[in-house]
């Protein structure tokens, strides 16, 4: 166990030797506001956080994520039904699955900072879910192909998984991101390589999910530098795995991580509620600057 102080103290127990961790004899919905302060900056160190034990639904879970930042819509596009404007519904049984490695909404030119899941009908066995540590896994590729792709940038298109389902179930007519009516999914760039903008730490910022190719270089260059990222990115050493239970709260950095929920359940349902908090626009070592939607 180890503590993280500020004008209160959290008591941890790590996830992994190098990121994740569980915060203990924490009541989210009771919460102060140094501690729930302590938790914002315990999420920046450590990048992955379980709370275990909690009893919210999903107006608690919104006024939780509203001390910790400002609130997105659920998603860009998808329509979860009869829940808050905020609450992202994964439901296994109407494919609300995310059985591939990705970072949050990285197919807009803001993606969220970070994520707020809760579990509520969970199967008896499977869905768990595993986190990439994107910067641990940037600092340990050699100097060379770090420097390498510090100079990269990358497109990130959401039409893949989203675009017919925003045209033909939603009529092109999206939801709220960034004070505009989503009606397109039009790709845009951000850099390979993101700088923390709280920390300044470098981490890799692709994902099978939505990353489509590498800009500037040949069809086959851009397949092989991903997929090399792609297996150095999930790597068992940079991996950390969370066996959910009812009462489950799990925050993440979406800056610095990638994920993968497990679809090994079968006919079983897993259902959970997810709230997103609003990030800025990826920045790169090369430049300094956030790239551009393409679309602009």
């Amino acid at each position: 166990m180890t503590t993280i102080g500020t004008a209160v103290s959290l008591t941890l127990d790590k996830l992994g030797p190098r990121f994740g961790a569980e915060i203990i004899g924490l009541d989210i919905a009771s919460a102060s506001d140094t501690e729930v302060l302590a938790v914002r900056q315990a999420l920046v160190e450590h990048k992955v956080l379980v709370v275990r034990g909690q009893s919210l639904d999903d107006s608690a879970q919104i006024d939780f994520g509203r001390r910790l930042g400002e609130l997105t819509a659920g998603h860009p596009v998808h329509h979860s039904g009869d829940v808050a404007e905020e609450v992202y519904a994964l439901d296994s049984q109407d494919n609300g699955f995310s059985d591939v490695w990705h970072t949050d909404v990285t197919f807009m030119a803001r993606p969220p900072m970070g994520s707020i899941l809760r579990s509520v009908v969970l199967p008896p066995h499977g869905g768990d879910t595993n986190w990439a540590d994107s910067q641990l896994a940037y600092e340990s590729l050699s100097a060379p192909v770090r420097q390498m792709i510090d100079q990269l940038t990358a497109v990130h298109d959401g039409n893949r998984e989203f675009g017919y389902y925003l045209a033909q179930n939603r009529g092109g007519k999206g939801n709220i991101w960034d004070g505009e009516e989503v009606t397109a999914l039009v790709p845009v760039e951000h850099p390979v390589v993101r700088v923390h903008p709280e920390t300044g730490r470098k981490g890799i910022f692709v994902n099978p999910g939505f990353t489509s190719h590498i800009v500037g270089v040949s069809e086959a260059e851009s397949r092989g530098i991903l997929d090399f990222l792609y297996a150095h990115l999930t790597k068992p050493e940079h991996v950390v795995r969370h066996r959910w239970r009812l009462g489950d709260v799990v925050l993440w950095d979406n800056r610095s991580t990638s994920h993968y929920a497990n679809r090994d359940y079968g006919t079983e349902r897993r259902v959970m509620h997810r709230i997103t908090l609003r990030g800025d626009i990826p920045i790169g070592p090369a430049t300094g600057q956030p790239r551009p939607n393409l679309g602009a």
